[in-house]
């Protein structure tokens, strides 16, 4: 029986191929509602791995999720976290963004911040429900994006 225990390690480029397959099917259900492929399925992974910006969920050795963190001057920004469809309600996006939380405090921030694109209205209604605050909505890069924020400790 596989173990419920989430592990998170810094991403390898060995890891590249894993995070792409789960980045593109996370988002790709969305693709239909915004007309265009979300931000996330355009990055560049090899290159956010060689930066040292992306971390991995596995169980029982297999990568099941992502997380993208970008520091910002006076805050961490959760870029991306993404969870393969086999581990979706598993609680692993739960355990990703608290993993991020952290980060944030432990880097000495006081701010987690993250945006999500306006139709993607499942995310925001769940990140309200963790405590995020919606801060504003901008143009940007042709997306229509919802920025959040939650106070970390």
């Amino acid at each position: 029986m596989p173990s419920t225990a989430f592990h998170l390690r810094l991403a390898i480029p060995e890891d590249v191929p894993a995070i792409e397959a789960i980045v593109e099917a996370a988002y790709a259900p969305y693709v239909p509602r915004m007309g265009k492929k979300p931000g996330p399925m355009l990055d560049d992974y090899a290159a956010r791995v060689a930066e040292g910006v992306v971390q991995v969920a596995t169980r029982d050795g297999t990568v099941e999720g992502v997380l993208v963190l970008l520091p910002g001057e006076d805050h961490l920004l959760l870029d991306n976290v993404a969870v393969a469809p086999s581990a979706q309600g598993s609680g692993l996006g739960r355990f990703l963004v608290a993993a991020a939380e952290r980060a944030a405090a432990d880097r000495g921030h006081k701010t987690l911040r993250l945006y999500t694109h306006e139709t993607m209205t499942e995310n925001i209604a769940m990140y309200l429900r963790l405590g995020y605050a919606e801060t504003h909505r901008v143009t940007e890069k042709g997306f229509e994006r919802v920025y959040l924020e939650k106070r970390v400790k």
